[in-house]
């Protein structure tokens, strides 16, 4: 019985400390999530006059680039064939973002969330995904769009950043096998592993720190990408 009532009072510490750290860390993320993208790399960028065109579009939530399909320095449609997407040469624009895979493939709204999906995620534990997007309109400037003129290096850099997080097999991206959220969007193997600390948005900031856009030191948040500077 002694035992008993040990292992107790030890279960009851026990869970008590690992309740009050998990609580201290999800306060130190939420402090840290809302401070730090006010401390800005690339602060002394300048918009290029005749440079490339891009947009940062969020949905209040995930952050995407939105970049031309084609130009002189990369053409996005020798990777993801317009036709596989119902698209055509009239679709200007393609949006590409990371996230978790469980996420994106499980949870086309908030309604479909799941725990085991939001755990999976936040903790690291699962595989991550890129969605590509064919864009119909062109972009223009708001609260959820934001856009930048680079130059060609800058661009340069940003293709070879998001070429980098495709998960490839013989030199190709490999499709994932999964219904998109429209008719114009397919979802691809990726690299790295979301969580808490490398979010969809973290790797949306960590591009724009690449291509040397003015962004917060950390951006785990949506509103880190779109606050402007």
């Amino acid at each position: 019985m002694q035992k008993l009532r040990n292992y107790s009072r030890w279960f009851g510490r026990f869970t008590y400390r690992f309740f009050e750290v998990f609580f201290l860390i999800v306060a130190t993320w939420a402090l840290m999530s809302q401070l730090l993208p006010h401390f800005r790399v690339n602060g002394n960028f300048t918009a290029q006059k005749n440079g490339v065109e891009i947009f940062v579009r969020s949905n209040g939530v995930h952050t995407d680039f939105v970049l031309p399909v084609r130009n002189q320095l990369f053409r996005w449609d020798s990777v993801f064939h317009p036709e596989s997407f119902n698209a055509d040469s009239n679709y200007r624009y393609i949006a590409l973002g990371w996230g978790d895979k469980g996420f994106f493939l499980n949870t086309p709204t908030w309604g479909d969330l799941t725990f085991s999906t939001a755990f999976t995620a936040a903790s690291g534990i699962g595989e991550s995904a890129m969605h590509v997007d064919y864009v119909g309109t062109v972009p223009k400037t708001s609260a959820r769009i934001r856009e930048f003129m680079i130059s060609e290096e800058q661009y340069r850099a940003l293709i070879a950043y998001i070429n980098s997080s495709f998960t490839l097999q013989n030199n190709s991206v490999m499709m994932i096998d999964h219904a998109g959220y429209g008719k114009h969007d397919k979802f691809f193997e990726a690299n790295g592993q979301y969580s808490l600390f490398q979010t969809c948005n973290e790797w949306t900031g960590d591009g724009m720190e690449e291509a040397g856009l003015p962004v917060g030191v950390w951006t785990p948040l949506e509103n880190g990408i779109m606050l402007e500077r």
